[in-house]
């Protein structure tokens, strides 16, 4: 799958707090403080971890494409519990006595992970998508934490826990972070797939961290910037020139106009529609021949 360099995509925007944020690390062991304090980065500002955006990105997508296509893991797999996974650890040497060499192997693995996954990746299989920890855009922060008190309710009293008042931290609103992420060697579809999951933090759809049932966590995200390179494998000479100008600091020869972005936007969730569709086909008359009955391939 990343044994040829095949097109990458570069993604730069800022991600902006519309309410408080509160992304814990954990509770604190120290004398004074909060007792929940928020994640910090070696200089004491606020971070937003990578895993923690791709995550919530993840999550959405799964539960969207189980409204299209159901809840068979071979297409929507729950990453949280093995029996779930597309590939189990016992189906995964199974495939590995079946195909006995490394192309095989690969083949058999890819045709039977779930959609998801292809981007996002899973044990036997790497990511393409790449989030960078989102850091705090230093020329807007002023070391200003936000404490808030919390308490644990007594459910038969329906007042305060003896001994269950806390406190946690969290990040302000207006609070803007910048986002980098890459993605290498995407078909049209998955590229599809991450446009409408980018697409629900550009709509503030998907909160972060904890206490969103309280209002907080939730984020905007704008793009300010995309560099789109699709190498022809019968033309390694543009390749060849793209290597040379990432060399030289001539990147934005491959910067998307507004233009060009929208209109790759609507390719690619076409392909991604398309895809969908001829999976359903395939799916339909797959359960069909098989009297609807599910077998692993």
């Amino acid at each position: 799958m990343f044994e040829i360099f095949k097109n990458r995509l570069e993604i730069i925007g800022t991600l902006t707090t519309v309410t408080a944020l509160r992304i814990s690390a954990g509770r604190s062991t120290e004398p004074i403080g909060s007792d929940l304090p928020v994640i910090k980065d070696a200089f004491g500002r606020p971070l937003i971890p990578g895993a923690s955006f791709k995550g919530a990105l993840r999550s959405r997508l799964e539960s969207f494409l189980r409204g299209i296509v159901g809840s068979d893991r071979s297409l929507v797999a729950n990453p949280a519990i093995e029996e779930e996974w597309s590939i189990t650890s016992t189906e995964m040497k199974s495939l590995k006595e079946q195909n006995t060499t490394d192309a095989a192997l690969t083949a058999a693995i890819v045709q039977n992970t779930d959609l998801v996954s292809h981007l996002f990746g899973s044990p036997w299989i790497a990511s393409k998508f790449q989030v960078r920890d989102l850091t705090v855009l230093p020329e807007n922060w002023f070391g200003q934490y936000q404490e808030r008190d919390g308490v644990a309710i007594d459910r038969d009293t329906e007042t305060a826990a003896d001994g269950k008042l806390y406190d946690y931290q969290v990040v302000p609103a207006g609070t803007q972070f910048e986002f980098k992420a890459v993605v290498e060697n995407a078909q049209e579809w998955e590229l599809g797939l991450l446009m409408i999951g980018l697409h629900q933090f550009e709509t503030e759809q998907i909160p972060l961290g904890g206490g969103r049932s309280r209002g907080l966590g939730v984020v905007k995200l704008d793009i300010n910037q995309m560099w789109w390179f699709d190498y022809p494998e019968d033309k390694p000479q543009e390749l060849l020139d793209y290597l040379k100008r990432l060399v030289q600091g001539d990147k934005n020869h491959y910067l998307f106009t507004s233009e060009q972005l929208e209109a790759h936007k609507h390719d690619w969730t076409e392909a991604l529609i398309h895809y969908l569709r001829q999976t359903l086909s395939q799916q339909s008359t797959l359960s069909t021949s098989s009297g609807g009955q599910d077998g692993f391939q």
